[in-house]
């Protein structure tokens, strides 16, 4: 099974922080393929950048390996999705994964309520 997993999911995974056991088992599963955007790394660093979150590029590319994450970019596809998406969620970098987890087809994992609002979109939290 092939999965994206929100910023907030990829930050509590690697730092160890507890999560549902679903998603525990799911992202523990060697049959699962996690998969991370570029978005989040865009996310982290932004955060990151305005001291918001405690959390380096060491950090996130140590993340990256210990999780085994696949890295989708995002792509003009991604984008051009946004367009149709209605605005359940304001955040930007929340739209813009949403729109990369609907244009690949596969399960969003985080839990922020909103995601649950999006027709098509399937949430695993």
């Amino acid at each position: 099974m092939r999965v994206l997993i929100d910023t907030e999911v990829l930050i509590n995974a690697y730092t160890g922080k507890s999560m549902p056991r679903k998603v525990h088992a799911l992202l523990a599963d060697e049959a699962t393929e996690i998969v991370v955007s570029t978005v989040s790394i865009m996310e982290v660093a932004t955060k990151s950048g305005m001291g918001k979150l405690q959390m380096g590029e060491a950090d996130l590319r140590q993340a990256a390996r210990d999780l085994e994450l696949s890295i989708v970019p995002f792509t003009p596809p991604h984008a051009y999705r946004l367009f149709d998406l209605p605005h359940h969620h304001r955040d930007p970098f929340d739209r813009m994964l949403i729109a990369t987890a609907l244009v690949e087809g596969i399960p969003l994992i985080g839990s922020d309520r909103a995601f649950k609002e999006y027709k098509g979109l399937q949430v695993i939290w």
